[in-house]
């Protein structure tokens, strides 16, 4: 009975979970202007979502942040969760896990009042900025934990054989932490392409991304157009999944 009913609960929950989105995919084929009921099946929704000129500018921009900040974000995490690993300072992991546990809303007001002080324009700058600072915290992490499971004999037997502190890092510790660095970096561009809350409180006049746009869409109505990118926004997400499924510390030695 207790295997059944474990089995019973895990199907609910897939299905809450995966059902939704299984809905927007279909109804992203809808040949109707509303999603109200089934009419038929057609793909012009996905020709008039690559002619939306401001839908296509706004996935520009959340590329172009996406990519840039899971960048900065993983080069400056990573050095964060090396600094969380190899010394025991008492306001450094404050400071890194403090992004991870405020709620986003103060995050994003937080940063608003920051850039209006310092008279910062906002723009893809500000987001770009905002997503960096809120990104790292989750590289560290990552990069952290892949450390923990480090042997520390191997950059030791480098250092015993002559090698420098930075040339046992960069030939020994930096390949084997490889894996956990591209799951930061995946996990930093995840974050940054589908943020809503801090991007609406950090974004000016005119820098608009795929969720502000998103936003703007369906406060009229959730039209098929909306359903199209939203599923392709949800392929995106798969195929990064995949991507980080297939990465292993075999892949990356070459072994």
């Amino acid at each position: 009975m207790p295997k059944k009913l474990l089995a019973i609960s895990g199907i609910v929950v897939y299905l809450f979970l995966y059902l939704p989105l299984a809905i927007v995919v279909a109804y992203s084929f809808n040949d109707s202007k509303l999603n109200a009921e089934w009419v038929g099946f057609t793909w012009k929704w996905y020709g008039i979502l690559f002619q939306d000129d401001a839908m296509l500018k706004a996935a520009a921009n959340s590329l172009i942040i996406a990519l840039t900040s899971s960048f900065a974000s993983t080069v400056l995490g990573t050095m964060a969760g090396y600094a969380l690993y190899r010394y025991k300072l008492k306001l450094l992991p404050f400071l890194v896990m403090a992004p991870l546990a405020i709620p986003e809303i103060l995050v994003g007001v937080s940063l608003l009042i920051f850039f209006v002080a310092i008279n910062f324009t906002l723009g893809l700058l500000s987001i770009m900025l905002s997503h960096i600072a809120f990104c790292v915290g989750f590289v560290a992490i990552v990069v952290r934990s892949r450390l923990s499971g480090l042997d520390e004999s191997l950059p030791e037997a480098a250092r015993d054989l002559g090698a420098t502190s930075w040339q046992a890092f960069r030939l020994v510790t930096l390949p084997l932490i490889a894996p956990g660095i591209m799951a930061g970096a995946l996990l930093a561009f995840t974050l940054s392409i589908d943020d809503f809350v801090i991007t609406f409180f950090t974004a000016g006049v005119g820098a608009s991304t795929l969720p502000l746009q998103i936003y703007s869409m369906i406060k009229i109505a959730v039209t098929p157009e909306v359903n199209a990118v939203s599923t392709l926004l949800m392929l995106l997400t798969l195929l990064l999944i995949v991507v980080a499924s297939k990465i292993s510390p075999d892949s990356v030695r070459g072994g």
